[in-house]
């Protein structure tokens, strides 16, 4: 389990990421790199991390799931992904 101070923080990058979107696509579309320089370092959407939606753990991710492998492989182990099977026991 991650520090929930990082998952808080991650949370409240994505809310800037969301909050600031169009106004950081409007300032990219006219070349202003002043008004970018202006925003919230953390409303880029590049530093944003990829975290477990159970676990918060950053590494392992698999996009596709939203989950860590280790979260992956033990819910695959209890039946909880459907259509998803363990290829030997």
């Amino acid at each position: 389990m991650a520090k929930t101070n990082m998952i808080a923080r991650d949370a409240k990058r994505k809310k800037l990421v969301d909050t600031y979107a169009a106004k950081r696509a409007e300032l990219k579309k006219a070349g202003d790199s002043m008004g970018l320089q202006k925003l919230p370092k953390n409303s880029c959407k590049v530093r944003m991390r990829n975290r477990c939606k159970l676990t918060g753990r950053p590494r392992g991710y698999m996009r596709d799931f939203g989950i860590s492998r280790v979260t992956f492989r033990e819910m695959v182990l209890f039946g909880l992904i459907p259509g998803v099977t363990k290829s030997s026991f």
